[in-house]
C-alpha cells in the first residue's frame, strides 16, 4: 500500500507531531532520516513504523527489512508535506523512548549527572546530551520548561546520543533537587558570577552539574542549595549554555581519567 494523500489522517498526525516538536498521540516520536532510523534500531528505543519515499527504498534497503517493522511507502508529494527537514532524504521513523529510572541516572560510586534548567533551545539541549554521552556523564535530567526530547531539531543536533543516554523530562525543580539529595550528589551551578573556579571543583564523587536557561541562567531554587561554578572568560561575559555545560563535562571526565 501507498499513502499519496497529504491529507491522510496518519499523516497529518506525524506533519502535527514534527511541527509542534512534541510527541504522536501513542507517545511515539518522530525521528527523520536514515541516520536517526539506524541509531534508533541499534538502541534499547523501539522502532514501531517506518515510512518511506520509493527512491529511498532503493537508496537505503538494509534500513527496510521487510517482516521486521511496518514499513509503509509515501509518494514523494505526500512524504514532502510531512518532513521537517528542506533537504528529506524520504525515510521517517516512529520510535518509542526507552523508560529510564532516578536509579538508572544517579546511582553508581562517581555519578555524573546533568540538569537542565529549563534550556528551551532544542539545539542546545541536543548538544549537552551529546556531550554528556561524550564525556561519560551517567545521564541527563531535563527540567520542566526545557526543549522536549521530540523535537526534531533536538534529535538532529545530538546525533543519536539521545537513544544512549538516560535520561529524564520534564521534572519539577523540587522533584529534581529532592532527588539529587536522596541520591547523595553535590549539585554545582553553573553561574558567571559564581565563586568556585570550575578548575577547583571536585568532581571525583557524585555530583550534578546544573546548567541554566540561555536568557536567565540558573534558576533560584537551585542557586540556593548548589555550588555556583564560574568558567573563566576573557572578553566575552557569558559563554552558550551548551558551551559551558560541555566545557564543564570535559573537566569533569579529565579530573576523573576518563576525558
Amino acid at each position: 500500500m501507498q499513502l499519496t494523500s497529504v491529507h491522510h489522517p496518519q499523516l497529518r498526525e506525524i506533519r502535527k507531531a514534527a511541527n509542534s516538536g512534541r510527541p504522536m498521540p501513542d507517545g511515539t516520536i518522530v525521528a527523520e532520516g536514515p541516520h536517526l532510523l539506524e541509531e534508533a534500531r541499534r538502541s534499547s528505543w523501539t522502532v514501531e513504523q517506518i515510512f518511506h519515499t520509493n527512491a529511498a527504498a532503493e537508496r537505503f534497503p538494509e534500513l527496510l527489512r521487510e517482516g521486521e517493522v511496518l514499513a509503509t511507502q509515501v509518494a514523494e508529494r505526500a512524504f514532502a508535506s510531512i518532513a521537517s527537514t528542506e533537504t528529506t532524504q524520504g525515510i521517517l521513523a516512529l520510535v518509542r523512548p526507552r523508560s529510564w529510572t532516578w536509579a538508572d541516572i544517579t546511582s553508581g560510586p562517581r555519578a555524573l549527572v546533568v540538569v537542565l534548567d529549563g534550556i528551551q533551545d532544542p539545539g542546545n539541549v541536543g548538544t549537552i546530551l551529546r556531550s554528556a554521552e561524550a564525556f561519560g556523564a551517567a545521564g541527563a535530567i531535563l527540567a520542566e520548561g526545557s526543549a522536549r526530547v521530540s523535537n526534531g531539531k533536538l534529535l538532529r543536533a545530538a546525533a543519536g546520543s539521545l537513544f544512549r543516554v538516560p535520561f529524564l523530562e520534564g521534572v519539577t525543580r523540587r522533584e529534581i533537587r529532592s532527588g539529587l539529595k536522596t541520591a547523595g550528589l553535590k549539585m554545582y551551578a553553573l553561574a558567571g558570577r559564581g565563586k568556585l573556579m570550575l578548575a577547583d571543583c571536585d568532581f571525583r564523587y557524585p555530583c550534578a552539574l546544573v546548567a541554566g536557561n540561555e536568557g536567565a541562567g540558573v534558576s533560584e531554587d537551585f542557586v540556593r542549595e548548589a555550588e555556583p561554578v564560574r568558567i573563566p572568560t576573557a572578553g566575552v561575559e557569558s559563554l552558550n549554555a551548551a558551551v559551558a555545560c560541555s566545557i564543564a563535562l570535559f573537566e569533569a571526565a579529565r579530573r576523573r581519567g576518563t576525558g
